[in-house]
């Protein structure tokens, strides 16, 4: 069932129809030949767990704009690091890295370039996964630099949004704890603390946790489960979601993303955010 253009009817009725209208648009995007054309081909490149890592988030940071540029400025990152990013970060050296320092892509420069990669070596250097940089370890008093109340932002949510809400409010604190971090790198690392839908972060934790037998989502992270997902909320997914009243929410952000993935847990509490296959598809597969 395809819809060439936004004017078509859904027939559907009541929220049996839509969610097996979704799961047949789930099982027609969520196969390997999705792969191909969208950013988690760049991980897929690789074997080594940490590889996997390191390039999934690096792909989902750089993820904006045309997915062919995105795809062709991973390939060329990768390149920089003689292929092997994870054994580049381990054991480079300082006169490494000065062929990084023209890397850029949109807003992300050489400046953020390095950043990652102290950040990643740091991180390598205590932990063999890059899943324990999402999982808090202590009490930690979440403070952001740029105007948000300590603590991590109350939002109308259960506990399993509570949870993923605390991941990512961690991952951001920790990704900058290194000393004399670059502030203008904090842009490409979201949270919900700045209210933001965390969209490419969401997309990165889909593929490191979700667990099938369809190839595309890795389910290499076992701590973090894919009931506690949060559906990535991209232009696509938003203008999809509201035609299909799934979101009522006028603006987009943090709180739009928790109502969607509410909505999807509907159709299935365990695994809601595999619904992001079907809503991305129809988006800009299908111009829905």
């Amino acid at each position: 069932m395809h819809f060439k253009n936004a004017d078509e009817k859904l027939p559907l009725q009541g929220d049996g129809g839509l969610k097996a209208f979704l799961d047949s648009k789930v099982i027609q995007y969520n196969h390997p030949g999705f792969i191909k054309n969208d950013p988690v081909s760049i991980p897929h490149l690789f074997a080594k767990k940490q590889d996997i890592e390191i390039m999934g988030l690096w792909a989902a940071v750089l993820a904006w704009g045309q997915r062919v540029t995105i795809i062709n400025k991973c390939h060329e990152l990768i390149k920089l690091m003689d292929g092997a990013p994870y054994d580049f970060i381990t054991n480079h050296q300082e006169t490494d890295l000065k062929k990084l320092l023209h890397f850029k892509h949109r807003t992300f420069n050489d400046t953020d370039t390095l950043y990652f990669i102290a950040f990643f070596r740091y991180h390598y250097s205590k932990y063999e996964s890059l899943e324990e940089a999402f999982i808090p370890n202590s009490s930690v008093i979440l403070s952001d630099s740029e105007g948000s109340s300590p603590g991590v932002t109350s939002v109308n949510a259960d506990k399993t949004d509570e949870s993923i809400e605390k991941y990512l409010n961690y991952f951001r604190e920790y990704f900058f704890s290194l000393p004399d971090y670059p502030h203008r790198t904090k842009k490409h690392i979201s949270s919900p603390s700045q209210k933001s839908t965390c969209k490419r972060l969401n997309m990165f934790l889909r593929w490191m946790v979700r667990k099938d037998d369809r190839g595309v989502d890795f389910g290499i992270w076992n701590h973090i489960k894919p009931s506690e997902l949060i559906c990535p909320c991209d232009l696509h997914v938003d203008r999809v979601a509201r035609k299909l009243n799934l979101i009522t929410r006028k603006q987009t952000d943090w709180q739009t993303a928790v109502e969607l993935t509410k909505r999807l847990r509907e159709f299935d509490p365990a695994d809601p955010v595999k619904y992001d296959f079907a809503l991305f598809g129809l988006g800009i597969e299908e111009k829905f």
